[in-house]
């Protein structure tokens, strides 16, 4: 006899891209400006993109959907949805490329970025600093997404290594 119950889907990942920082802040600090809105808007995004939407319901299933503007004027908006809250020290959620209403979309410069991104973020006290670990893998890639996102790595390095200087920034100018 068939179970009225739907099968679980099995979630499948590409190869996990890890960066690491230690920041000069304790971790609750750390936690505090990942975590509410009015400082994500002054560190979040590329270097040279400013926040112009942030809305943020933090709890699991909850999102934080964001609007930026590139230095060209253009718009770029993300979402992450949440999976896992665990103050102060780790988050899981999933990452993606959105419209304005929040809908999923693809990397507006790479058609083959891979739709979704599970992304884990850890903060690991070490004294009065945060090492922050923060490891991605692509969420249910087609092969074409994997390759993709496995052979851009070192442009991920870069991109985030931006993102972190500007949180270092900012974590700064709260501790001044």
């Amino acid at each position: 006899m068939a179970s009225a119950q739907p099968a679980a889907i099995a979630e499948t990942f590409s190869k996990e891209f890890v960066i690491e920082r230690l920041f000069d802040a304790p971790r609750d600090l750390v936690w505090k400006v990942f975590t509410q809105r009015d400082h994500l808007m002054k560190w979040w995004g590329p270097k040279g993109f400013k926040m112009i939407v942030g809305n943020l319901d933090l709890k699991p299933g909850g999102i934080f959907h964001y609007g930026m503007k590139a230095p060209d004027g253009s718009e770029m908006w993300g979402k992450w949805v949440f999976r896992e809250i665990v103050k102060p020290e780790r988050m899981v959620f999933v990452s993606s490329f959105s419209d304005k209403d929040g809908g999923l979309t693809r990397h507006p410069m790479a058609p083959t970025w891979p739709i979704e991104m599970l992304g884990t973020l850890n903060l690991i006290a070490q004294g009065d600093k945060t090492l922050l670990v923060n490891r991605v893998v692509a969420l249910n890639p087609a092969d074409e997404e994997r390759a993709t996102f496995e052979g851009n790595f070192d442009s991920m390095k870069q991109g985030f290594g931006g993102t972190w200087d500007q949180l270092a920034a900012h974590l700064a100018s709260l501790q001044a």
